[in-house]
């Protein structure tokens, strides 16, 4: 019983944190596309056995987003897991005309992401940051709707 009670929990984490990002794109995610960086459980690994990312985009496709996704191990993992989303070939290209972007695994390469070509290539400089990998005052400056963990 306290094992399900845990992975009930899990979910439920999970899934609060796509209600966090349907909340940063306004309350719907309806027919926007919402760019996932990071579907590994972890970085450095492609596992994707109880990865966040797995719970996070079923919530926004059952909300009606559309979901590009990059990760730089976990693709041909994923891909079979969640064939129903699209992938990128990197992370620049995952951003390319989303209406935000959500950050769920926290690879060193997402935190060297060049913040200028981020915001260039996003529709709608929205950042949702799951693994808390920028600054928010720095985000903030630079012009982004940013959302982490632990803030509204």
């Amino acid at each position: 019983r306290l094992v399900e009670t845990v992975v009930a929990v899990n979910d439920q984490r999970k899934r609060a944190m796509a209600r966090k990002v349907i909340a940063a794109c306004g309350g719907s995610v309806r027919a926007k596309r919402i760019a996932i960086l990071g579907l590994a459980f972890k970085p450095n690994t492609d596992d994707m056995r109880e990865a966040p990312s797995l719970s996070i985009v079923t919530a926004l496709l059952d909300a009606g987003a559309e979901i590009v996704a990059y990760d730089p191990e976990a693709m041909a993992s994923a891909k079979t897991l969640m064939p129903e989303i699209a992938y990128a070939p990197d992370a620049y290209s995952c951003l390319e005309g989303a209406d935000a972007l959500v950050i769920v695994t926290e690879w060193d390469a997402f935190r060297a992401l060049d913040l200028g070509r981020v915001k260039a290539a996003l529709r709608h400089p929205v950042v949702v940051d799951l693994r808390n990998i920028y600054r928010s005052s720095e985000m903030h400056e630079r012009g982004f709707t940013y959302v982490n963990v632990g803030n509204a």
